[in-house]
């Protein structure tokens, strides 16, 4: 399968950085036609990396190629076959959404006999025909997000890249949004998108999990998902303290991590059925009113979770080696 988008060591280091980068070393490859999603906190370099593909910010290090140009040296063609879409609203508020979508069409050099057909489709695909005289800044948080994708679109670019584009909106703006993405994609059109949202991760074709300036792994949801070393157990029981407590105090558990009014345990799968069962009795035995007690799907919030954990152990492994062989150094050459 080609690749629509290709990384090579990329890095960015912002000027008064001295010690760390935005992004490092990012290696990354998406295929034309899929639906890549770049998942991460805030912090992670979502933003940075996206930019650069975007060839709006320049890399410090590194080779980054959209549809085969080079961000460094092509720029202009690369801007002439993505969209863009940045978190910020970049739309214009006292210009109506026709008007909007007429200035955009026009600075990115949509044709005049086919500006009118593209702005059209734009406003039928996100459902915005009938707003097409109203001011874009009295849209809704969600309406706003459309029209700026419908901007983004105008020109019918091959490559789509949308920084954190539902931040911010309700959850039914969310779903549709993500709708109207898979119906680009089914159109032949490759989207890169950034979130920090896990559930949204899972309706992406392909991720990549983005921690502290870089990619900590790579997959598809389902891959990542099924790789994950252990099973999972969902606990509800109140009162809540003595329900963490007796988590705390049983073996056999892995992790465990509080999801709203419920607790996540992660136990080894040879294990699950004699934990749930432990749990049970201790449960009982507390007098606490148990509700729930099951086994439950993996999910991408559990793989984050899970590789994040492992980096940090790695981190905190290589950071303890470091010290003692500086120490070791001091302690030969006093």
């Amino acid at each position: 399968m080609n690749q629509a988008i290709t990384t090579q060591d990329l890095s960015k280091r912002y000027p008064g950085q001295k010690k760390k980068k935005a992004i490092h070393a990012i290696n990354l490859s998406v295929p034309e036609g899929s639906l890549y999603g770049i998942i991460g906190p805030d912090g992670a370099g979502k933003t940075t990396l996206l930019r650069i593909l975007a060839s709006v910010l320049p890399q410090s290090s590194g080779k980054a190629s959209v549809l085969g140009f080079d961000t460094k040296r092509k720029a202009e063609e690369i801007r002439k076959v993505i969209g863009y879409m940045p978190q910020e609203f970049s739309q214009y508020p006292d210009l109506s959404l026709n008007e909007n979508l007429n200035f955009f069409a026009d600075i990115q050099g949509v044709a005049k006999q086919d500006k009118q057909e593209r702005i059209d489709k734009m406003l039928e695909l996100t459902n915005l025909s009938h707003f097409r005289q109203r001011a874009a800044g009295k849209l809704s948080g969600g309406m706003k997000k459309k029209l700026a994708l419908s901007c983004a679109m105008v020109h019918n670019p091959r490559v789509l890249i949308l920084d954190e584009p539902t931040t911010g909106v309700d959850p039914v703006s969310r779903a549709e949004f993500w709708a109207l993405l898979s119906t680009i994609v089914k159109d032949g059109v490759t989207v890169l998108v950034s979130t920090p949202y896990m559930d949204e991760a899972e309706r992406c074709s392909m991720v990549g999990i983005l921690y502290d300036g870089q990619i900590l792994k790579e997959g598809s949801p389902e891959a990542l998902t099924h790789a994950l070393p252990f099973s999972i157990i969902e606990l509800k029981a109140k009162p809540r303290k003595q329900m963490r407590e007796v988590v705390a105090q049983t073996e056999d558990i892995l992790s465990w991590n509080p999801v709203g009014d419920r607790l996540r345990l992660s136990v080894a799968e040879d294990k699950e059925r004699q934990v749930r069962r432990v749990l049970e009795r201790k449960i009982k035995q507390q007098k606490l009113d148990l509700q729930i007690l099951r086994s439950a799907r993996k999910t991408m919030e559990d793989v984050f979770v899970s590789i994040v954990e492992e980096q940090s152990q790695t981190t905190d492994q290589t950071s303890l080696e470091k010290s003692a062989t500086q120490t070791s150094q001091k302690d030969q050459n006093p």
